[in-house]
Formats: structure tokens, C-alpha cells, sequence
């Protein structure tokens, strides 16, 4: 994967939290993220937003929901 690669799919998002950034989709993680994707007074969420765009904030935050239900 190339530099500034975004996701376009699950599989791709999935790749890119457990192998490239080592992170464990675990419950608490998970619940974490949804919890900061959901809240615009968050610092990141609004970086996220100015750097990807709303719809990208939405797709990810379905990611982070399908995650949850794989668990």
C-alpha cells in the first residue's frame, strides 16, 4: 500500500487497523472509536473530517459498527 492510501472497502479498512498499524479491533476499541467518530467536539474527529471529508467519517464509522458485530 502506497502512502495516503484511504480504504474503499472493509477488507482494505480491516488490512489497515490490524496489519499496517498493528492495532487490535478489540471491544473497547472499537467502542472507543465510535464513541470519538460520533462526537464532533472531538479534536481528531474534526481533523478526520477536514482531512477526508464527512463521507469518508461516515464509512468509517460503519467499518468500526461491522467490526463490532464480527466480534
Amino acid at each position: 500500500m502506497q502512502d495516503g492510501f484511504i480504504p474503499r472497502n472493509y477488507e482494505e479498512w480491516r488490512h489497515c487497523i490490524t496489519v499496517l498499524c498493528r492495532q487490535p479491533l478489540t471491544q473497547p476499541y472499537i467502542d472507543e472509536r465510535i464513541a470519538a467518530l460520533n462526537n464532533f467536539k472531538d479534536h481528531m474527529t474534526t481533523k478526520f473530517v477536514e482531512l477526508y471529508g464527512e463521507p469518508q467519517r461516515v464509512q468509517t464509522l460503519q467499518w468500526f459498527e461491522r467490526a463490532k458485530k464480527d466480534l
